[in-house]
């Protein structure tokens, strides 16, 4: 869609199949000219339909789709500038086009709130047999809108290993070796309000450039389900945050019930049709490797998202991965719930019940998308004034993930024969309990139970197969990494604030102003705190205080900021002992007449010692080239083993289990 005087852009749309949706805002008595260009195939017509609405919130026009100036960056697409929608819809085929045999387009199969398809890319040699059993690594951006640096990464990661593939002896072996999925856009109908809106930076109802969440309507009060995305009378707050709506510890703390939150986690696990895409390509691949893009922090993150949840048995391995990819990106690396407490996250899903390793990589210090040169460009090939800067940056850290998706040590692997073209099938179905359920009103109900269904398959290349999977038991089941306590565990002590309330502060920590109360934390042989809670509570949830704990040397190793409530809580687990702070900042008062104080708290609890679950088995199944069952195996294999399922198409049941070793997870 042009404007018809300056033919400037409005909007377009360059989607992978036959459903088109360009929106743009527009001013009364606009004349636009709408173009269809025919990319492919034979159509000789095409079906057209315009609607207006009227605009709310929105008073200007969309700003124009910028023109990439001339010179190339060092990205591998040699980008200089965002892109938009329709810019990622078409590179994506296009690579499928000019590539074919590296490169094989994919839709997802759920539509979004708005009718628009989910596009990405398989980047293998013999892009199209999906079936091939080669590891699999998947790369996710954009589920959250305003995160523009998280889908140019993930894009230029498809052009690395395309261009990577015929230049770099290291890349060209791992593409051999490996199946990786790119999806740079989960949440296309979000980004494309966010990209196109008039920039505000006031993080308003209406700055639609900081949108957060898709474009479901269906959870909003009736009055707010009126008008577009882009103009409606909730602005950016209606829809669900994608990254707290996926099943794992969903329900929980980190997520808000209420529908206008931004961090809203939608009405069940599984809600939101840009989930369930994700949901059934993870379900359905054996992703050995999952990488979640976002934007902002420095931080690589694993699992658990959840205080109350224990690191899996995997813990060293995934820790030492995730360092791994720390070490070129500069970020550092840590469990998700050192940042803050969340639950409903993609990889508190995708891991405990597949046993895939998921990381979330931060990108960048401080803002959801600054300046491409510094958000993208420095970010992805380690320069000034990236923290990366001469390690490699995010370019090295997929790589860095990319070898451990090839590493037969980091998943599990099964090898057998079978005639060409019969069909192995690879199945396991089980219920998974959420989180208890937070309501709206602060009170929580019981968790809910979450079928899932693991179904991959395998085409035979005839002979002998070797087939990377996930581990047959899940880590949800398989246990929990610990420690037994080495001495008793501290008693509580209580945070006493100064008689004189601080200032209102909302500029902390440029700005200094707080109540700062230190106290101690013991080790042995005193005590051993596995685990350490500091809390502030107050009367009036329309008042805010904000908390940080730093550590002994003054650096803040946890915060809470959430608004809407009457408490703030930070958890560290194995806390170093030491002197510590707890910074309490006077962010709002209710009544500034009548103080509404705080009351604090450290409360510790011991170490947990190291607990194994149960085993688990796949049912493995063979097909022939009718279509007929004619063979069926329970197979139990762990991480980094390798089973001989011999003739698995000869018929009859039996059961191949790998002799159980390396529980605590470590390569």
């Amino acid at each position: 869609m042009f404007d018809k005087a300056s033919g400037i852009l409005v909007d377009a749309s360059s989607g992978p199949h036959s459903r088109e949706l360009a929106e743009g805002t527009v001013t009364r008595g606009q004349r636009l000219v709408v173009q269809g260009c025919l990319y492919a195939g034979r159509a000789g017509t095409v079906s057209l339909g315009v609607d207006v609405v009227p605009g709310q919130g929105q008073s200007a026009p969309a700003r124009p789709a910028a023109t990439p100036p001339a010179a190339r960056s060092a990205l591998p697409s040699g980008r200089t500038t965002y892109r938009q929608l329709y810019e990622y819809q078409y590179e994506l085929k296009d690579l499928a086009r000019t590539h074919p045999s590296l490169v094989t387009s994919i839709t997802l199969p759920y539509l979004t709130a708005e009718g628009r398809e989910v596009s990405g890319v398989e980047v293998a040699t013999a892009p199209a047999r999906t079936e091939d059993g080669k590891p699999v690594m998947l790369t996710l951006g954009l589920h959250h809108a305003s995160e523009w640096p998280s889908g140019e990464i993930a894009m230029e990661w498809a052009y690395e290993l395309i261009s990577g593939y015929r230049t770099d002896p290291r890349i060209h072996a791992l593409v051999r070796g490996t199946r990786s999925i790119i999806v740079p856009v989960v949440n296309p109908d979000g980004f494309a309000v966010s990209r196109a809106a008039p920039p505000r930076g006031d993080f308003s109802r209406f700055d639609y450039e900081d949108k957060r969440k898709n474009c479901q309507t269906a959870d909003s009060p009736p009055q707010d389900r009126t008008g577009p995305c882009r103009a409606n009378p909730a602005g950016r707050i209606r829809g669900v945050d994608l990254n707290r709506n996926y099943a794992g510890f969903w329900g929980g703390a980190g997520a808000s019930p209420v529908w206008d939150d931004d961090h809203y986690r939608g009405s069940a696990p599984f809600s939101e049709p840009e989930t369930r895409n994700v949901r059934s390509l993870v379900s359905t691949r054996q992703v050995t490797d999952l990488v979640s893009l976002h934007t902002y922090g420095n931080l690589v993150v694993r699992p658990p998202g959840s205080n109350d949840t224990q690191p899996p048995l995997d813990e060293p391995a995934y820790r030492a991965l995730g360092d791994r990819l720390a070490s070129h990106n500069g970020y550092r690396s840590e469990p998700a719930r050192e940042l803050y407490e969340a639950t409903g996250m993609t990889e508190d899903w995708s891991y405990w019940a597949t046993g895939g390793f998921g990381l979330t990589l931060e990108i960048g210090p401080r803002t959801a998308h600054p300046p491409y040169a510094d958000g993208v460009v420095a970010e992805y090939t380690g320069t000034a004034p990236a923290a990366g800067a001469g390690k490699g940056g995010n370019r090295a850290a997929l790589l860095e993930m990319l070898a451990d998706t090839a590493d037969p040590a980091a998943h599990a692997t099964l090898t057998g024969t079978a005639p060409r073209g019969y069909r192995l099938r690879l199945h396991k179905t089980f219920r998974t309990p959420t989180s208890p359920v937070r309501r709206p009103d602060g009170s929580q109900g019981p968790p809910l139970e979450v079928a899932d269904t693991l179904d991959s398959t395998l085409l035979a290349p005839g002979g002998g197969f070797t087939w990377s999977v996930n581990p047959s038991t899940r880590p949800y089941v398989a246990g929990r990494y610990g420690r037994r306590a080495q001495a008793p565990v501290q008693p509580t002590v209580l945070l006493g604030h100064p008689p004189d309330l601080p200032p209102v502060n909302t500029d902390y920590p440029t700005n200094p102003a707080a109540d700062r109360v230190p106290f101690t934390v013991e080790g042995p042989p005193r005590a051993d705190n596995g685990r350490m809670t500091v809390s502030v509570n107050w009367r009036s949830r329309r008042t805010e205080w904000d908390l940080y704990v730093l550590d002994p040397a003054g650096k803040t190793v946890g915060e809470s900021v959430v608004g809407d409530t009457d408490s703030q809580q930070v958890v560290l687990f194995d806390p170093p002992p030491g002197r510590y702070t707890a910074v309490v900042v006077d962010f709002q008062q209710a009544d500034p007449a009548a103080p509404d104080a705080w009351t604090g708290r450290v409360d510790f609890r011991s170490p947990l010692p190291t607990v194994h679950g149960p085993t688990e088995a796949y049912t493995l199944t063979c097909q022939d080239l009718g279509g007929h069952r004619v063979g069926s195996t329970e197979v139990t294999v762990g991480r980094g083993q390798r089973v001989d399922v011999g003739e698995v198409c000869g018929g009859g049941g039996r059961t191949v289990r790998a002799p159980v070793r390396g529980r605590t997870g470590g390569r």
